[in-house]
Formats: C-alpha cells, structure tokens, sequence
C-alpha cells in the first residue's frame, strides 16, 4: 500500500516546495524546500524539517534560533508538487529578524524593494554572527 507521501510528485532533485503560513492570519511566513525524509519527520514530529540546498543537508526549523514551527496541517495542490504547510509560527520565521521572509515589498516609484515588515529580533545576537 502506497503512504500518502508516494502520491507527492518530488522533481528531479527529489524536492518539493513547502510554502508555510500562519495558521490563525493566513500570512505566508517562508518558502522553502523538502525532500522526502524532511516531510516524513515533519509529519513524525509536527516541527517543519527542511532540507537545504546551499549546505545539501536536513534541518529543523529553530534548531539555532529557537522559533520553531508547530505543524497544524498540511496540504498539497492538485498537481501534489507543492506543499502549504499551516504553522503556529515561535518567535520569527526569517533567519533576518523578521516575522515572515516577504518582509520587502517593491515600490515602483523609488525602483527599490522597501522594508515593510515587523523586526522582531536582532540576528546578530541569535546567530552569535
């Protein structure tokens, strides 16, 4: 019998898009990229797993900063190549400071991409940068 993570369709690489929201307003707070073992221990643990391409290696969301992300449900799109993760969001989800990762908008006027975000804390600190 197939589990329901066999109907996922991984691409070439073995990974599918994981876009992750807040559960309770809705605002995107990340995209990033699973591989299949991530979205097994996502699912075993309810804490969003992630694996990244820069370092080509499994991660915990929090594992250095402490802001975790408590899985409420999981969904897929009707292709089954994209994940929408809904998350109770600890602490700030960018590696920035910041409460979601789309905290620039652009401004066409200025041709610039402004900050229009809530920084909620300081990375240098978190991160011992």
């Amino acid at each position: 019998m197939d589990l329901p993570i066999d109907q996922l369709r991984f691409d070439s690489a073995g990974l599918i898009p994981a876009i992750i929201q807040d559960w309770k307003t809705e605002q995107v707070l990340m995209m990033a990229w699973m591989n299949r073992e991530a979205v097994l221990r996502t699912i075993e643990t309810n804490k969003t797993h992630f694996f990244s391409r820069s370092r080509n290696k499994l991660w915990l969301k929090g594992e250095s900063s402490g802001h975790v992300q408590h899985v409420k449900s999981i969904r897929t799109d009707c292709d089954l190549d994209v994940l929408l993760v809904h998350v109770e969001q600890i602490g700030a989800a960018c590696h920035e400071g910041y409460a979601s990762c789309f905290f620039r908008e652009h401004e066409s006027s200025a041709r610039d991409w402004k900050i229009v975000g809530q920084k909620m804390f300081d990375p240098e600190t978190v991160y011992k940068k």
